[in-house]
């Protein structure tokens, strides 16, 4: 139902990956829980959307016959490629027409003339490419400081002092350009890492996970800490969460594309 593909090498310093989502058979709830992206999303027949850059979870009903293409941009891509500071939509979903004006709007009524999901997808990473700064535009300081918020028990102070740049200017560049400030981001990172490690198939099925093991394996305190981020992060603690299926980025953000989301 869902699949990820890679995007074309002149979109690739923006987009981490494009996604299709086929019809539900039936009327389904999604749990959607922050992966640090921000993504233009096409519900067939129905809108063109951003997905902006989550602090927490956002429950989503597909209906029946319902579908979806969509494009996921890297972490500290997304305020350079919508053309808009990435706090401005932060956790909301806002129609492109808002923020592209009249060009999302004609790219909408494009996307509603798309006979399949693979021109849905061409129409959509065309428009998507035509609109994109060059890779310069991406802010070079905070892909580094993103790279370095993958380590969890790295003091982001430790960030702003590697990169030679003060923590009240690091943080405005942050919230321009990935939608929130270093720590979140290291928050979320640190919970995009714990659903990648549940995920592995390391147990038999059907056994409970080690959620103090898998605490300190993400990078917590322990495993009340765990428990403490996943009630706000997705809204559940870990082992309703993972009971749920959910994976990293709730299928908003598989395995490959959480990686690629960061990568240089």
């Amino acid at each position: 139902m869902y699949r990820e593909l890679a995007p074309a090498p002149e979109i690739a310093a923006h987009v981490a990956t494009v996604w299709t989502r086929g019809p539900e058979p039936a009327a389904r709830e999604h749990r959607i829980v922050p992966d640090a992206c921000a993504d233009i999303v096409w519900i067939t027949g129905r809108r063109l959307l951003v997905a902006g850059p989550a602090t927490g979870p956002v429950l989503s009903t597909i209906p029946e016959g319902g579908s979806a293409v969509g494009v996921r941009f890297r972490i500290g891509a997304a305020g350079s490629a919508l053309g808009v500071a990435a706090r401005e939509v932060r956790d909301d979903h806002v129609a492109l027409e808002a923020v592209w004006g009249r060009a999302g709007g004609e790219l909408a009524e494009r996307l509603a003339g798309a006979r399949t999901a693979d021109e849905a997808v061409t129409v959509l990473t065309t428009a998507v490419a035509r609109r994109l700064p060059p890779p310069a535009a991406i802010d070079p300081l905070v892909r580094a400081a993103a790279l370095g918020a993958r380590e969890p028990r790295r003091p982001v102070e430790d960030l702003q002092g590697d990169l030679g740049i003060g923590a009240r200017q690091l943080r405005r560049r942050f919230h321009d350009a990935v939608g929130y400030g270093p720590k979140t981001l290291q928050r979320v990172l640190r919970f995009q890492r714990f659903l990648a490690l549940a995920r592995r198939p390391a147990a038999p099925p059907g056994d409970a996970p080690d959620l103090a093991r898998l605490a300190f394996e993400a990078g917590y305190a322990d495993q009340a800490h765990l428990t403490r981020e996943c009630r706000r992060l997705a809204g559940l603690p870990p082992a309703a969460l993972l009971a749920t299926g959910a994976g990293p980025g709730g299928e908003r953000l598989g395995p490959s594309a959480r990686d690629a989301a960061l990568a240089a």
